[in-house]
């Protein structure tokens, strides 16, 4: 399948969280692989496919600006990013309306086990403004997830507080495509000090 042009979904990477069970480490500020783990997770919708990358930025924003190197990106800044995921969700979906978005290819900043592969699959599943689309792990749902623009408004009115757009899946599941990535990506989450052996 070919595309004369990019396809007109738009990377969103949600990493306004301040790490409050890493001692309150914002994520997107450790590192990985060499670089900052928001620098790593921008480049990884970049090779998955997505042209236009918009990133949202909360716990110590201004950090994260001036040491990540997120050039060519959107940043998108969550002042409510301390009520949970679900205001990033709604920020960074608020900040797609108005672009020529047809649809949102949602990563969070905390699997570095998701790279380009699942992102690549789940972008190609993109039909046009009514598609819902998810990686699935051994058939359960999990990240990336797509969201068509014609969903965009009734996921940020679902989303609220750490739920982001688990509700408004759950409500929807009949139209969710599953897109199994479980052969290329691992879908942890890094959350606990435990959890940082998993960074590189």
């Amino acid at each position: 399948m070919t595309h004369s042009q990019p396809l007109p979904v738009a990377g969103l990477l949600l990493a306004a969280g301040g790490g409050r069970r890493l001692g309150g480490r914002p994520k997107a500020l450790l590192p990985h692989r060499g670089r900052l783990l928001v620098e790593h997770a921008a480049g990884v919708l970049r090779a998955g496919g997505c042209a236009r990358v918009h990133v949202v930025l909360g716990a110590r924003a201004a950090d994260v600006r001036r040491r990540a190197g997120l050039d060519g990106c959107v940043l998108v800044e969550n002042p409510e990013w301390a009520e949970g995921m679900g205001s990033s969700l709604r920020a960074g979906l608020g900040s797609l309306a108005g672009t020529d978005a047809r649809a949102a290819l949602v990563l969070l900043v905390d699997q570095p086990g998701i790279g380009p592969e699942a992102v690549t699959r789940v972008l190609a599943a993109y039909r046009d403004e009514s598609s819902l689309v998810s990686a699935a792990y051994d058939g359960v749902r999990g990240h990336p997830v797509l969201f068509g623009a014609a969903h965009w408004a009734g996921v940020s009115a679902a989303a609220t507080g750490d739920r982001g757009a688990r509700a408004y899946l759950e409500e929807h599941a009949g139209s969710v495509a599953l897109v199994e990535c479980g052969d290329v990506a691992e879908p942890y989450d890094i959350d606990t000090e435990a959890d940082l052996a998993h960074l590189e």
